[in-house]
């Protein structure tokens, strides 16, 4: 994916000094940045403090864009590296947290806290089996290597094509390919027993 106008016109800009066009590439890309590593990491905290590091390290480091891949690309790199880093920490500490939140964290935080209430098609049955894929799920991710968990969430959270993610991880296309099968191959083994009965 090659740099868009609008971005090559802020990055000139920044290249220029122009420290208000940095704040405008922040304004662009932080949610997405954020979302992105969060995913990775798996906990608010670190997401934020990660993101931040992301966008210093683009303000220190945007005098050598080469602007041969879109910004995105090269942000999302900068993301992917700095969370590597971050999980070889962890894993020399204490071992990697949990890579996504359950769903119904999400449900409950989403109106500010307020719970809708269950409505006459609440069945707590459903809801239980939904509970327990999530979590099957979750800890299915989280067994995944690193390699294929970025480019799984790259590919099906951020919906990014196979080119982009090739060069925001610096691997060839038949890499992100074969990892994508490999990850998805490996969920479907180990949701197995649970979806299938087997």
């Amino acid at each position: 994916m090659r740099l868009s106008d609008v971005d090559a016109a802020l990055v000139a800009r920044c290249k220029g000094n122009d420290l208000t066009a940095f704040d405008e590439i922040v304004e662009r890309y932080q949610h997405k940045i954020y979302g992105y590593v969060k995913r990775l990491v798996g906990n608010e905290t670190d997401a934020e403090d990660i993101t931040q590091e992301v966008f210093l390290k683009a303000l220190n480091s945007l005098h050598r864009f080469r602007e041969e891949s879109s910004l995105q690309t090269w942000l999302f790199r900068i993301a992917t590296n700095l969370c590597r880093d971050a999980h070889r920490r962890r894993q020399r500490e204490k071992g990697w947290l949990s890579l996504w939140r359950q769903a119904d964290e999400q449900n409950e935080t989403e109106e500010g806290g307020i719970v809708d209430p269950p409505d006459d098609r609440f069945n707590p049955e459903k809801l239980l089996l939904h509970e327990e894929l999530s979590a099957m799920l979750s800890q299915a991710i989280e067994q995944l290597p690193l390699a294929m968990r970025e480019v799984l969430i790259l590919h099906d959270v951020e919906q990014m094509p196979y080119e982009e993610i090739a060069q925001a991880l610096g691997v060839p296309l038949g890499t992100v390919k074969s990892r994508l099968f490999h990850a998805r191959a490996r969920l479907r083994e180990s949701l197995a027993n649970y979806v299938y009965g087997v």
